[in-house]
């Protein structure tokens, strides 16, 4: 229901493998006129309830796990996509990852490290709040962290050219690939926000004593560098966006719009995986009629007969 393309045309924002992408051909807002706030946030608790019930089926099936995972300028709208969106899933089954600049610890480890504790089991579903493209993006437009790394062979800036950067898209196309072939299901969104947007909600933020926890001059300094990550968000999303681990670009001006969208996106992942609960053998439905008149004794106090246990034996066979 959430796909249907009168609604959601999804293959608008799909990233397409092999294609050289420019953020300026996507739309930051919706640009629709079937869809309203009230109509969508009514869609998308709708979706919430489908995306719980598969869910369930994820977790008996015990095949596949799910790897979501979010980018986006600051202020885009990354924890209330997943506050909103994943509040109906069992959150025994879900866990949810916000990943700041590396301390030292992780920076001795290979750049994946720290993503790898939290990949998801079988059967379950792993949020990242940024993720291992970090080290294609902010390193990018900041290309002295990358000496914190003390990587062999990367002494100065000069070090760290095209033909780095090439080496770092296939570590990541490989990781990914990897990952994919052990079951792991792959989605990643980039939650496209317009200059004018962010300006709008970080003066939000300073005005909004409750919201001034939200903001840091951090944001306003990387706010300047912003043609900048549009080109590496750019090159990112071009080099990675795989079948088995694509890249959408959806629109995040707009937050309800945002939302229903990714949702829509996941729900259809979902579809795709043909699920089933696990079968039941003729042994095991034996034992769930003995069980279940077991069960039944107990609650009317009765006593098992001799002529009550030959029919449940001949209804088991």
């Amino acid at each position: 229901m959430l796909s249907e393309k009168r609604l959601l045309d999804l293959k608008k924002y799909y990233a397409k493998p092999g294609t050289k992408i420019k953020l300026s051909d996507f739309d930051t807002r919706y640009t629709g006129e079937v869809l309203n706030r009230k109509d969508a946030e009514k869609l998308l608790e709708i979706g919430r309830k489908h995306l719980a019930e598969i869910q369930d089926m994820l977790y008996a099936h015990n095949q596949f796990s799910i790897l979501i995972i979010f980018q986006a300028m600051d202020a885009a709208g990354k924890d209330g996509a997943v506050k909103h969106i994943m509040s109906g899933f069992n959150p025994l089954g879900v866990k949810v990852y916000s990943f700041k600049a590396p301390n030292s610890h992780e920076l001795d480890h290979d750049f994946f490290w720290r993503h790898n504790l939290a990949l998801p089991a079988r059967g379950e579903i792993a949020i990242h709040n940024r993720s291992h493209y970090e080290n294609v993006l902010v390193t990018k437009v900041h290309p002295e962290w990358i000496l914190n790394e003390n990587i062999p062979g990367i002494e100065s800036l000069s070090d760290i050219n095209n033909k780095f950067w090439e080496g770092r898209y296939k570590q990541i196309v490989r990781y990914e690939k990897n990952l994919a072939a052990n079951g792991t299901i792959i989605l990643k969104f980039f939650l496209h926000l317009s200059k004018k947007e962010q300006k709008k909600r970080f003066l939000e933020r300073i005005d909004d004593p409750t919201k001034n926890w939200k903001f840091s001059l951090a944001d306003l300094r990387e706010r300047g560098y912003w043609d900048d990550y549009q080109r590496v968000y750019e090159e990112a999303i071009t080099k990675t966006s795989k079948e088995h681990a694509p890249w959408f670009i959806i629109p995040a001006d707009n937050k309800w719009y945002a939302r229903l969208a990714i949702a829509a996106a996941v729900y259809r992942q979902f579809l795709k995986l043909k699920m089933s609960y696990p079968k039941v053998t003729d042994n095991q439905r034996k034992e769930l009629q003995k069980a279940r008149l077991q069960l039944m004794e107990e609650k009317n106090g009765l006593q098992t007969t001799t002529k009550q246990r030959k029919k449940v034996a001949t209804t088991s066979t």
